[in-house]
């Protein structure tokens, strides 16, 4: 899968670029920071996710003095091409058309194309609080099977409306109504939980496997869920939800299910979080993405667009020649984002300066 061509209007700080990037390989964007390498690589991204990890509101996206953002491309893929085109206005919701034909569900074109991205907002999947992994493995999810994005957001529906029930209680017999929430919470728990453990498993070896061949050993990657019993599940939960009872009752707050889930990550035995030095968060970020792509190719049947940004920052130079080398060893379209000319890897099939939001393509050395 490649991304044919790419068309960014009033996108971020690209008044209007046009790039035709090269059908696989490994393509390198190098320009000074704040220039608009970060930027294209968001607008590639935004094809796929119609969306931003940067930013939750389209309205960063708008270059200043324009109403609306436009992002155009096509995707080859094995089933044929995918024509997407997305128009982003400042407020309200973004239009977007697949061939032509509009489109409401988010999964409709995420099952056509498939891209994954990393950049230095990664970072805290390993550092951060145990919510962003938990996104993370949500991401991972619906990287695999788009069609399982509206798990994570029933569940939450449903835990909202039972820590609602438990904070009005006033205090006397039993919360009426608690135990039909028990079951609706038990019912969207289990398919969280379950996707979750499927996406974890898959990603897991090849992330490990990138991180060794940078760091010289392996990356623990580990689901650890609140609640778990790979034969019956539901029924471990009913009887985790049996003991926390008491506590629930007391706090006022739901304590069993997979909001509380953890994904955990060690190197040298140590937890990541709290002992991982500063370039191996980086890089165990950045293998975290690698094992989700990995993942998606099995998955599919051929590489996803992968895009990453700005991954040298904390890497010595002979980590950064490797992990060039690798990247472009994946196979299908790579394309990273260097901030110097002396970073653009030797590996690199093609070189884009990007200045002031406008690309050239120069012959790569």
């Amino acid at each position: 899968m490649h991304l044919a061509w790419l068309e960014l209007l009033d996108f971020r700080n690209h008044a209007r670029t046009r790039i035709d990037p090269m059908p696989q390989g490994l393509i390198v964007a190098v320009g000074p920071n704040g220039e608009g390498k970060t930027n294209l690589l968001e607008g590639m991204h935004f094809l796929y996710a119609l969306g931003s990890p940067r930013v939750s509101t389209n309205e960063p996206l708008v270059r200043e003095g324009a109403d609306h953002a436009y992002a155009r491309g096509e995707f080859v893929t094995l089933s044929g091409r995918v024509l997407v085109e997305v128009e982003a206005p400042r407020r309200g919701a973004s239009r977007v058309k697949v061939n032509r034909s509009p489109v409401r569900r988010r999964r409709d074109l995420r099952r056509q194309v498939r891209a994954v991205l990393f950049g230095p907002f990664d970072l805290p999947i390993v550092i951060g609080d145990p919510a962003r992994r938990r996104a993370f493995m949500d991401e991972a999810v619906v990287a695999l099977q788009p069609g399982r994005d509206t798990l994570t957001t029933a569940y939450e529906r449903v835990l909202r409306q039972r820590n609602r029930l438990l904070k009005e209680w006033d205090g006397s017999g039993a919360p009426k109504g608690l135990e039909a929430w028990d079951e609706q919470l038990i019912q969207a728990g289990v398919a969280v939980v379950a996707a979750r453990a499927e996406a974890t498993e898959l990603l897991a070896a090849p992330a490990s496997v990138e991180f060794e061949a940078l760091a010289g050993y392996p990356l623990v990657v580990r689901y650890a869920p609140n609640v778990w019993d790979a034969d019956d599940l539901a029924g471990a939960f009913r009887i985790r939800l049996d003991e926390r009872r008491a506590d629930e009752l007391q706090r006022r707050a739901s304590l069993v299910g997979p909001h509380r889930d953890e994904l955990e990550l060690a190197v040298r035995d140590l937890g990541a979080r709290a002992f991982a030095s500063h370039g191996e968060t980086w890089a165990a970020a950045l293998c975290l993405r690698l094992g989700v792509a990995s993942a998606v190719a099995d998955a599919i049947g051929e590489p996803p667009l992968l895009l990453v940004d700005d991954p040298y920052s904390a890497l010595d130079p002979a980590r950064r020649d490797r992990i060039a080398e690798r990247l472009r060893g994946r196979g299908g379209q790579v394309v990273i984002s260097v901030a110097d000319d002396a970073d653009v890897p030797g590996a690199a099939d093609a070189v884009w300066d990007v200045r002031a939001g406008s690309i050239s393509v120069r012959e790569a050395a």
